[in-house]
């Protein structure tokens, strides 16, 4: 067997990133639950918190880079199945409260009871086992991305013209979801979660395992992005997405790998979803604004489209800044912040950070090549007997 396809599998660049992020992901817990408060190694619980959201984003960000630098697929909805997931792992949180809520009910969830709801809904059947919700979370985003996908790669929609419906389907799922007799929560959505596989959602061990997976979901995601990219699947998206006419000329079933792709992605950002929501304690349908879909557009054009690694160093710098200008006295002003990131990235930095420190390295590896060729074939003797050249 050859092993070529591992070694391009994790290859230097993708080592040190996973050595990086499983040292984050292991570093981080321990040095909240291992070290005391008032010490200045000690991680406080907020940090966890803000960073496992961060973690989520980074994934959805991966699912995004997929389809957009390797396929060309720009979805401006991607942010309707992360909602999806989020939904699903909140209909099973809900169930876990039981008679814990505010009027006591075992079977319906608070908001039901406020609405006198009698019954509860034939779609929530099931929601109270953590694997049925695990299958929803990646069949409800994966199933909605096949139908969508199917009727828009099959009528060859591209370019802007997709990108526009994947915007409207994002905008009509928040629309539905904002009504209350959905059984969705209405725009208050689904809250006030108390536990987890029989843990405390606000307890610290749980946001450090939750934690802890999200890290470990952005690796598998990772490293599952990398084995499409790096195969002959991923050769001929990458063709698709220079040239689909002539990757079709050439009796390829451009449709079919798009679809695989797109669903792909999707169930991405369904997991992406359902690791977010026990971590922030709530979704509601402003999850579905479809700003939120371009802003995880953003995050993976400042980290370098095309590269992976670039779409989690985006989502995590982006958001982190989001976090330190909506704090303060300048929370006004970030969206003018946001947009502006977004133009001076495309005119100064079109291919982002990653993108353009790889494209840096590797002028600078050609020219290191060509200067050695150069020297070894000014080192080569003359042949023997060869007539010596006449002094110019």
């Amino acid at each position: 067997m050859k092993a070529f396809p591992i070694t391009r599998l994790v290859d230097r660049g993708a080592t040190i990133f996973l050595v990086l992020l499983g040292a984050f992901a292991i570093a981080v817990p321990v040095l909240n639950l291992m070290t005391p408060a008032g010490s200045s190694l000690h991680v406080s619980t907020y940090f966890i918190a803000l960073f496992g959201k961060y973690m989520c984003y980074a994934l959805l960000a991966l699912s995004i880079d997929l389809i957009w630098g390797f396929a060309g697929i720009l979805s401006l909805g991607h942010g309707a199945f992360f909602a999806l997931g989020g939904y699903a792992m909140g209909m099973y949180l809900m169930r876990e409260i039981g008679s814990r809520g505010v009027y006591g009910n075992p079977i319906l969830p608070d908001f039901m009871v406020f609405l006198n709801w009698h019954h509860l809904p034939i779609y929530w059947y099931g929601f109270n086992h953590f694997i049925y919700a695990a299958v929803m979370i990646l069949l409800v985003p994966g199933a909605l991305a096949f139908v969508f996908g199917w009727f828009a790669f099959r009528s060859r929609v591209t370019g802007v013209y997709l990108s526009i419906i994947t915007q409207a389907m994002t905008y009509a799922l928040m629309l539905a979801f904002f009504r209350n007799n959905l059984g969705f929560g209405g725009n208050n959505g689904l809250t006030d979660f108390k536990d987890i596989f029989g843990f405390n959602v606000q307890a610290d061990t749980t946001r450090c395992g939750l934690f802890f997976l999200s890290c470990l979901a952005v690796a598998i995601g990772f490293l599952i992005c990398r084995a499409i990219v790096t195969s002959k699947f991923g050769k001929v998206l990458v063709a698709i997405r220079d040239t689909e006419s002539r990757v079709r000329f050439l009796g390829y079933r451009v449709e079919n790998y798009k679809l695989f792709v797109f669903v792909l992605s999707a169930c991405m950002a369904g997991v992406a979803g359902a690791l977010y929501v026990p971590q922030v304690g709530i979704i509601n349908p402003s999850e579905f604004t479809p700003a939120n879909s371009i802003e995880a557009v953003i995050w993976v054009a400042v980290g370098g489209r095309g590269t992976l690694t670039g779409a989690v160093l985006g989502a995590l710098l982006v958001n982190y800044g989001k976090t330190l200008f909506t704090s303060g006295a300048l929370a006004t002003y970030w969206l003018f912040v946001l947009g502006g990131l977004f133009v001076l990235v495309t005119l100064l930095l079109p291919r982002g950070v990653i993108g353009t420190i790889n494209y840096r390295l590797g002028l600078r590896a050609d020219a290191k090549s060509a200067a050695a060729e150069d020297g070894a074939d000014a080192e080569v003797p003359p042949p023997a007997g060869a007539a010596p050249r006449a002094a110019e």
